[in-house]
């Protein structure tokens, strides 16, 4: 553990032959970092997995609470989806909750045990100085230099992975390394930086929603919008909603005024275009209904934050594809004919660049926001369908407003992406407002 270690509580392990004997296990708690509970071997408290095999690699965690000035330091139990449950006095717990002195901790229902003390009640309760200094963490006042002071990493190799985004940079490594390996073959080059500018926008969106889900599900989602755009599906949502219905794309040089290419927009692109976006999240909310614990949560939509982590995903394969699929090969071939072969890749990456890099106040933020409305259709079932018709006519009537500004004038465009991205944004903070998990979300700040 690496945060600083309190002389202030513990959670003192019971023995299961002698519950009332305090010469036992105690693991002082850290005042500012997470301390968790399970069979990993990086945990801070490590249950022996041939005693303890019901217990989940990574079960609980104690986390402090904010201190107050003037009040002791105070900690949350929390259950991580456990499979077996972690129980509070004897009551599964659900979520989080405030530890008073004297709790006791289960992991699962025949786990091992602890109690929430602090130290300075404990110590009343103590007789001898010899089980007091058994107890007592054993503080370092000396000035000589440690091992693990003059190389970190021995100490702190556990925790980089959680709290130094040493993933970011390593995917951040070897994306570099491939547009090195990529320089002179333009097509691999364009695709290996629009890959890694969505996956940067997508991870923005994923730290601001704080709810942790396993990145092959968000591929799935991805990878589903991919091949829809591949797939006979395409060309009968463009007959349905631009020939049937008044989305005609117009042709160049069609005079036309704002309002009517608002209304063909509004069909053409918003209507279909975020539809099949949620064609992949509708899918997986079906098999989430089918899977058991835990693989139901991990899968399927159950609230706004799903919702819109699996709308953005999509979004990301929605981009991808129409930008590489479409609009970089335009720019190219019009370059090309203008300027010659020597400008076309040039002018294809221009347009790539803030094409993918507006993702996040475009695709991102119509399919996120949308999103959020299926997460909460499925938390307020009762009224699913109107939340449903309104996320979907909202996420619609931005993504038109998005496509008529474009070409009218600059100014309004980034209007219109500032305020998509808001309602983004506020969507985002409502839903984890909302969310049934919040105790556990990495991006809100728990409070007393």
């Amino acid at each position: 553990m690496t945060g600083e270690i309190s002389a202030i509580a513990c959670l003192r392990q019971l023995s299961i032959s002698n519950p009332s004997d305090p010469k036992l296990f105690v693991h002082s708690l850290s005042i500012d970092e997470v301390t968790a509970i399970g069979r990993d071997p990086r945990c801070q408290i490590v249950v022996d997995p041939l005693l303890f095999a019901s217990v989940s690699r990574r079960h609980a965690e104690v986390r402090p609470m904010d201190q107050v000035e003037g009040e002791r330091p105070a900690w949350w139990v929390c259950d991580l989806n456990s499979s077996n449950g972690t129980y509070l006095n004897g009551q599964r717990l659900r979520g989080c909750q405030v530890l008073q002195s004297g709790d006791r901790v289960t992991l699962g229902s025949d786990g091992p045990e602890y109690i929430f003390e602090y130290l300075a009640d404990f110590n009343r309760e103590v007789a001898s100085v010899t089980e007091r200094e058994a107890i007592m963490p054993v503080l370092n006042t000396s000035d000589s230099v440690t091992l693990t002071q003059l190389f970190p990493i021995v100490s702190t190799g556990r925790e980089l992975t959680r709290k130094a985004f040493l993933v970011p940079s390593v995917v951040t490594i070897l994306f570099v390394v491939s547009l090195f390996v990529a320089v002179g073959q333009p097509l691999l080059f364009n695709r290996l930086l629009a890959g890694y500018i969505a996956l940067v926008g997508f991870y923005f969106v994923y730290q601001l929603c704080g709810k942790r889900k396993p990145w092959w599900v968000m591929v799935l989602a991805a990878m589903g919008t991919y091949f829809l755009l591949r797939s006979p599906v395409l060309p009968l949502f463009v007959e349905l909603f631009r020939n049937v219905l008044p989305g005609q794309v117009p042709t160049v040089g069609e005079p036309i005024n704002p309002f009517t290419l608002l209304i063909r927009m509004f069909f053409g692109a918003g209507l279909m275009e975020e539809l099949l976006k949620a064609m992949p999240l509708a899918v997986l909310f079906l098999i989430g209904r089918f899977l058991p614990a835990p693989w139901n949560d991990r899968v399927g939509i159950w609230e706004p934050l799903d919702g819109i982590l699996l709308g953005a995903a999509s979004a990301v394969g929605f981009t991808l594809v129409e930008t590489l699929g479409q609009y970089v090969p335009e720019m190219i071939q019009t370059t090309s004919l203008q300027l010659g072969t020597g400008w076309d890749q040039l002018r294809g990456l221009q347009v790539l660049i803030p094409r993918l890099l507006g993702a996040i106040s475009g695709h991102m933020a119509y399919s996120g926001y949308f999103g959020y409305f299926i997460g909460l259709a499925v938390l307020k079932p009762r009224q699913g369908w109107l939340i449903l018709l309104i996320g979907y006519l909202t996420a619609s009537g931005l993504h038109a407003l998005w496509n008529v500004m474009g070409s009218v004038s600059e100014i309004l465009l980034a209007l219109v992406g500032m305020v998509s991205y808001a309602f983004l944004a506020a969507a985002i903070l409502k839903a984890r407002s909302l969310s049934p998990t919040r105790s556990q979300n990495f991006a809100t700040r728990l409070k007393s």
